[in-house]
Parts: C-alpha cells; structure tokens; sequence
C-alpha cells in the first residue's frame, strides 16, 4: 500500500511492531483525555479560504534560529528510535535531511549524538532533560556543540514521568541490545529492569531526572553553552511570559503528546495564549502534538507557530521503512501543507495567520 495520508503509516507501522513497543508508542497518561483532545482540538479548525489569489506556487520554505528549512514541519525528540529500525536515529537524521526538515535529537537517543551528527544533511538540536547529575548534563551540551548541533531544548514539563498505564501493564522495559548511549550504562541501568505492574522508565525517571530545578536555574544552563535555548512543554502565559524573561531563544508549546499531565489543556487551544504572550517576532513559538496532516500543520501555523513537530508520524514512517519512510512522512505531510495553502489562498507562510481560521466550541 502506497501511504496517502500519515494514518496509512499508522496502520502499516502498527503491524510491524510488538504490542509493548506499539503501547509504547501510542500510549498516554492516566485515562488518555489530553492524548484525546489533542486531536479534538483540531476537528474544531474550520479553514477560511480566499479566492483569486495567485497559487501557482506555494513556498513552504522557512527560517528558524538561523537555520534555512524547506518546510516547517519537523521531527520531535522522541526516544529509542532503534526499536522501531535498526538504524534508529541514523534512519531518522537521514530521512529528515531528504525532507530538508529540523530534527530535534532527543537525550534518549539510541545512536551516538556525533553519528547521527555525521548522518545528518539539516540541522539538528538537542533536546534534554534535567539530569541530577549535572556534569552529565553540561557534558552533553559541549558534545552538542562540537558536533554541530545548532540549540539544546530542554523539556520542562517532565520533573517525574506521566503515569504511563499501558507501559505499567507491560512491565515495560527497554530491551536488551537497545540503550541510551549518549548517556552510558550505569546511569541506564534501571531503564532495562522489567517488572510486572510497573514502567522501568518511571523508575528511571524518578532516579536520574532533577524535580527540584526552578526558573532561577536556568542561569546555568545559559552559562554552559553559548547555543541557543529552546523550552519545550510550554502551555500557559505565564510560563511562557517567565521563559523570556530568563533568557529561552525558542519555546516549544506542547503537552508532551499527551503523555506526562493527563487533563492538561490540548496543545493548540494553549498555542495563541502562548504566542500572544511573548510576540511570536521577538521569541519563535514551535508546537507539537496531535498534527496527523499537513492541514493540521496549517491550522497551528495560523495561531502563530513559526514550525510545527511531529513526533508519532515519524516514528511509524521509521518503523515502516527507515530513513524512506520518515522522508515518506515529512514529505507527505509538507505537500499538504502546501495543497492547504493553495486552496486557502495563501501562497507564502508570511500569509498563513490567524485570519486564515477559526476555532469552534469544544465537542
């Protein structure tokens, strides 16, 4: 079957893999409800298209913290991508170069940041965690920059991990063969320890991620690295008004794919909130969560995003045919973007703004 919209890879994807690793990926926190809403959200789009307008070319092309993209959409930090293809994040760098699309590389990374450095034809950022330890944690930030990674993204929604019920039921661990290695074994450890009613990612979490860190220390994050600072889990003004005061180049609005705050708002009804808090000019809003098409991509692009992550999609394009089916995913998902714009009449993403939509009552 030849994919014509990203739920074909879906499909595809889910046949492909285990039903923990599927569970895995698919699942969310507590009873599902923000995993949910994120997508309801989008059902209330409703698409304001002009007439006459000249479309016979639509430019998708963009810039972000001085990167040139050939779309806005691009790949979210998501982990382990070696348990979807044997080339893991290696697969992932490829495909997403094809696309000309961001790749976020998440901490949790299942190749080494300087392979998927040497394999990657975009630009990359880092995403991290908080670690306790903190020379582990400075120690990736100059290992990003030596490798040419062009800004760390430090997700700031996880002080513990959401409570997965799926991975608790599967005992979910990472299996054995597949680690995180940019961040070595004895600190991994715990990550690899199944056990019946409980994640061993939770435990993992609960060992090696600060709850403690406040906004005060961030001062030292700033001071590690001269690479731009990216906060992802942004999802009310008043955080995103505190990460500009603190010095974030960039902020992420996401509800972590629902997978961290179960009942927390759905990422695209906090998205204008957000970018009218700190002027999408001064300080560029990405978003994420919940985006299966390019029209999705649209609609968030119209609240204010300057670029849209996916996270699912591309991991079932990687499952389904590696570095081809991410490109397949991004690719597919850019060529509706760019169909979207055509019918709407907008044929430059300086033109996709808030007139471009409206937004319905909840269901």
């Amino acid at each position: 079957m030849t994919p014509l919209h990203l739920e074909d890879y879906r499909d595809l994807a889910q046949h492909q893999l285990d039903h923990k690793t599927w569970d895995f990926v698919e699942g969310g926190a507590g009873a599902e409800r923000t995993l949910g809403a994120n997508r309801r959200a989008f059902a209330r789009v409703t698409l304001r298209p002009r007439v006459l307008v000249d479309v016979s070319a639509c430019d998708t092309g963009t810039e972000l913290l001085g990167a040139r993209l050939a779309t806005p959409v691009g790949v979210a930090p998501t982990a382990y991508h070696r348990l979807l293809h044997p080339d893991g994040e290696l697969a992932t760098a490829r495909g997403a170069g094809t696309a000309g699309a961001l790749y976020v590389v998440s901490v949790f990374a299942s190749r080494t940041l300087e392979d998927i450095a040497a394999e990657a034809a975009g630009p990359l950022w880092l995403q991290l965690y908080w670690l306790r330890r903190r020379e582990v944690l400075a120690a990736l930030v100059d290992r990003a920059a030596t490798a040419g990674y062009r800004a760390i993204v430090l997700t700031v929604d996880a002080p513990q991990l959401g409570r997965r019920h799926r991975d608790a039921r599967n005992g979910f661990a990472i299996p054995a063969g597949i680690s995180a290695v940019n961040l070595g074994p004895a600190l991994m450890a715990s990550a690899h320890r199944s056990a019946a009613g409980r994640s061993a990612l939770a435990v993992h979490t609960a060992e090696a991620v600060d709850p403690s860190v406040t906004w005060a220390d961030l001062a030292w994050l700033r001071e590690r690295s001269t690479l731009p600072l990216v906060l992802k889990g942004i999802l009310t003004a008043e955080d995103a008004v505190l990460a500009v005061q603190h010095g974030a180049d960039a902020i992420v609005v996401s509800n972590h794919g629902g997978r961290q705050l179960d009942g927390a708002a759905a990422g695209l009804d906090a998205l204008a909130e957000v970018v009218d808090a700190v002027g999408a000019a001064a300080c560029p809003v990405l978003f994420d969560g919940g985006v299966r098409s390019g029209t999705d991509a649209f609609a968030a692009l119209a609240l204010g995003a300057r670029a849209v992550l996916l996270g699912r999609p591309v991991l079932w394009g990687l499952a389904v045919d590696g570095a081809a089916g991410v490109a397949g995913v991004l690719g597919l998902a850019t060529e509706e973007l760019a169909h979207t714009m055509a019918l709407t009449g907008r044929p430059a993403l300086s033109a996709v703004d808030r007139s471009a939509v409206t937004l319905g009552t909840a269901l």
